[in-house]
């Protein structure tokens, strides 16, 4: 089906200036193809892909058929995710332009009841929402549905593979009778074909096949590891590699708040891109990105849609996509005008099997990889700093230590010892964190057998760090209002100590972390210094209290 322009398509005045001001070119075929059957009010079944365009293909009709002089709900889109549910309400809220007046609300689980009751009681012509939020209000009778004239079930296959069945056609059973109903779906199994067969009459299918998927021709990896460890393992592969400029995706806004918080505690310019936060807040965080102030942008699939960044040297996979379609368009951010680029992706469990379709629907060669170990890295790090120094010979413009060095030799000191020792400041300096060992993960073949996974010999225990200050020092313990209950990790607390306190590394002794506090062993000439700089931080959300033991 080829694609046509908006303004072929029987759509208001209003709308098309709305559809422009979007940046829209012209309608994809899935839009062209089910804009105006829907805009009839005819029962509609759309088959296509992820990406092609179909938000569009039902809010435009919906937000150009919505009666503004009433108050009551007159559609309901109900969504899988609130990633997705937010990212449907933020097009409509841009296309109700086309007709003012027009008001949509999104709800979904994990957002307080009381803004979500005030926009329902206020009156949305539009609600946009997840299963078992929607269903609560039904229940409640804070949501109703008798003037209902549009329903549209969003990514339908993947609800149902969600394990919403049941909610759904509780909802289902609230519907008035007359009224247009939509389904969207990138697959029609049977438990679907059976909902369209029950609930819709004389529907319109409209089928749009999937362009074939292929991944760029980036250089691609995997790494498989234990799930409690990827934070360890994302933290080893930036640091081996010297990352200064990537993108790392979650599946979660959940999950990128605490990837975000974890990276900054450990000294990491980061900052995160999710469908919770403001425009302006996106924006501001993306000028930052692109002005190269941050290292690290931590974002979900909805949020990164149409993210237009150059020269991004990673794009790591902390969780796996969904689909393909989500695969190529995260690792296609790198590698391009021509540049290499590099995508990596952190696999547990059976995410091995989730990677496996990845490359049977993409058609990609992805590597397996194995995770640099504590002398890689630190050999690396040895290398990054003989370089440094091989550089600042080559241009021989430092500043002479000639008496110092003299001085040092007069004592006895080889020149290689003093060397290597200067090497080693220059390591230290560099403020990245010791490196700890990580648990080899379970394999495939011993997860089938129902066999652990061996760990590695020197691994330090869960809840504790491995000491650096000399055992002669004397030192004070210090106490943290945060512990494991807070997802909190002990190169968290290490972070943040050398980060606020403005300490070196070999001034930290021991971390001990319980459920809800966390004990931090430090040299006792500085503790004072940092029980006052911590103390009244704000850290993983909280106000930190930090107090000696």
């Amino acid at each position: 089906m080829s694609q046509v322009s908006f303004s072929d398509l029987p759509l208001s005045e209003g709308m098309l200036k709305a559809v422009h001001a979007m940046g829209f070119e012209g309608a994809t075929p899935i839009q062209s193809a089910a804009i105006p059957l829907l805009l009839e009010g005819g029962d509609l079944i759309g088959q296509s892909q992820t990406g092609s365009g179909k938000t569009a293909a039902y809010a435009i009709p919906v937000v150009e058929r919505i009666d503004t002089s009433r108050s009551d709900t007159q559609a309901l889109v109900l969504c899988p995710t609130r990633e997705l549910a937010l990212q449907v309400a933020e097009e409509t809220a841009k296309l109700s332009r086309g007709n003012p007046g027009v008001r949509e609300l999104p709800v979904y689980g994990g957002q307080a009841y009381d803004r979500q009751l005030r926009g329902l009681k206020r009156g949305a012509h539009i609600v946009i929402g997840t299963p078992g939020r929607v269903l609560d209000h039904l229940e409640r009778g804070s949501l109703k549905l008798d003037q209902l004239s549009t329903f549209i079930l969003d990514e339908a296959d993947r609800m149902l593979d969600m394990g919403f069945s049941e909610e759904i056609n509780a909802i289902l059973e609230h519907l008035p009778e007359e009224r247009q109903m939509v389904l969207f779906s990138a697959t029609v199994p049977a438990p679907i074909k059976k909902m369209v067969q029950k609930y819709t009459r004389d529907p319109e299918w409209v089928k749009i096949e999937a362009a074939a998927l292929t991944a760029p021709s980036i250089e691609q990896y995997w790494y498989e590891v234990d799930r409690r460890s990827k934070l360890e393992v994302l933290c080893r592969l930036i640091d081996f590699e010297d990352v200064r400029y990537a993108i790392v995706f979650c599946s979660t806004k959940m999950m990128v708040d605490e990837l975000v918080d974890h990276l900054v505690a450990r000294g990491y310019a980061a900052d995160k891109l999710h469908g919770d936060m403001s425009q302006m807040m996106r924006e501001k965080v993306m000028n930052r990105f692109r002005d190269r102030r941050l290292e690290f942008l931590v974002a979900t699939d909805v949020a990164a849609r149409g993210l237009d960044v150059k020269d991004i040297e990673v794009v790591y996979n902390y969780d796996l996509p969904n689909d393909g379609e989500d695969y190529v368009h995260r690792i296609g951010r790198t590698g391009r005008a021509g540049s290499n680029g590099k995508a990596v992706s952190l696999v547990s469990g059976r995410e091995v099997y989730r990677l496996q379709n990845l490359m049977k629907h993409t058609k990609a060669t992805i590597k397996r990889a194995k995770v640099p170990t504590v002398d890689q890295l630190l050999e690396q790090r040895a290398d990054v700093a003989f370089e440094q120094l091989a550089a600042t010979l080559e241009e021989d413009s430092f500043r002479r230590h000639d008496e110092r060095i003299d001085q040092l030799l007069d004592r006895g000191y080889p020149p290689t010892d003093i060397i290597s020792a200067l090497m080693d400041l220059m390591e230290k300096a560099s403020g990245k964190s010791e490196p700890e060992e990580i648990p080899e993960p379970a394999s495939a073949s011993s997860r089938k057998k129902g066999k652990k996974g061996k760990k590695e010999k020197g691994t330090i225990p869960s809840g504790g760090k491995a000491a650096r200050l000399d055992p002669n020092t004397p030192s004070r313990k210090i106490t943290f209002n945060v512990g494991r209950n807070n997802r909190v990790q002990a190169g968290d607390i290490l972070g943040i100590v050398l980060n606020e306190g403005r300490i070196q590394k070999n001034q930290v002794g021991y971390i001990k972390l319980n459920n809800h506090k966390s004990e931090v062993t430090l040299d006792a000439a500085i503790t004072d210094k940092v029980l006052k700089k911590l103390h009244g931080v704000r850290f993983k959300g909280r106000k930190l209290k930090v107090e000696e033991a």
